[in-house]
C-alpha cells in the first residue's frame, strides 16, 4: 500500500499535473494512486522528489494488531 494519493491531496496537486511530471500516463498514475497497482522502486523515488518528500513518506506502514 502507498500513500501517494494522501501526499497528493495535502498539497493540493492533481494526478494529472504528476502524469506529466513523471512522464506515464493517467491510467498508469491512477493506478499507483488507487493503490491498484504498485510503482516499482524507482519510480517511487521518482514520485518522492517530484513531490519534494523522502520516498519513505509515500509508503503506508502496516499495522499489527
Amino acid at each position: 500500500m502507498n500513500r501517494i494519493k494522501e501526499v497528493l491531496e495535502e498539497k493540493g496537486i492533481k494526478q494529472t499535473w504528476l502524469c506529466e511530471k513523471l512522464g506515464k500516463s493517467y491510467t498508469q498514475v491512477n493506478g499507483f494512486v488507487n493503490n491498484r497497482n504498485q510503482p516499482r522502486l524507482e519510480v517511487l523515488f521518482e514520485i518522492g522528489e517530484i513531490l519534494g518528500v523522502e520516498p519513505k513518506t509515500l509508503i503506508a506502514e502496516n499495522k499489527k494488531k
